[in-house]
């Protein structure tokens, strides 16, 4: 049985032991009609198949030397006694250029659900409970960041009932690593 646990920055070294990778089957690929004047597609392409370890971009460990976590939120789902999932919202954190100086905007800055654990409907609760702590805070709409390799979380936010608001091909163009991934920007009304 799954359960969910708030918790403070002296617990993200718990939060940081759950994996956060995801396995790359297909991507979107970014179709550009008429130069962009047309529009964008997004293209559902299979690639040969990789895993991509997102924690080494996300060690919650750090974030307390970055930042004033005083409006942040953080969950872990458990299995029994195992962290399985985790995830981290905030809002009202001036510092965080995703905000865009919007005090009615909450960001999902990290959700992960450990691989043994996929499928079971984990990231569902976490996600369940970040709307409900955003929507407790009068918040009005959420932002997620992804990648147009997390096909499967694109799809999932889509079922939630999110729209894809920014598409960015330049946003990691200064990390070699990602420079060949587009950011997609989700954004869900609460």
């Amino acid at each position: 049985m799954i359960t969910l646990q708030a918790i403070d920055a002296t617990q993200l070294a718990t939060y940081d032991q759950i994996p956060m990778i995801v396995q790359v089957r297909s991507e979107y690929r970014i179709e550009r009609v008429n130069a962009g004047l047309g529009g964008v597609r997004l293209i559902e392409t299979e690639v040969a198949p990789y895993n991509k370890d997102l924690a080494k971009y996300a060690q919650m460990t750090e974030l307390a030397s970055q930042f004033d976590l005083s409006n942040w939120g953080f969950l872990i789902a458990y299995d029994d006694q195992t962290p399985v999932g985790g995830a981290a919202v905030l809002c009202h954190t001036p510092t965080i250029h995703m905000l865009a100086g919007r005090t009615d905007l909450a960001v999902l800055w990290d959700i992960r659900v450990a691989p043994t654990h996929q499928g079971q409907g984990v990231a569902q609760l976490l996600f369940t409970r970040v709307k409900r702590w955003s929507q407790h805070r009068g918040l009005t709409q959420l932002k997620i960041e992804c990648q147009n390799n997390n096909v499967a979380a694109c799809k999932f936010y889509h079922k939630q009932g999110a729209v894809l608001g920014e598409i960015n091909t330049y946003a990691y163009y200064h990390e070699p690593e990602c420079a060949h991934e587009t950011q997609l920007i989700w954004y869900l009304d609460l």
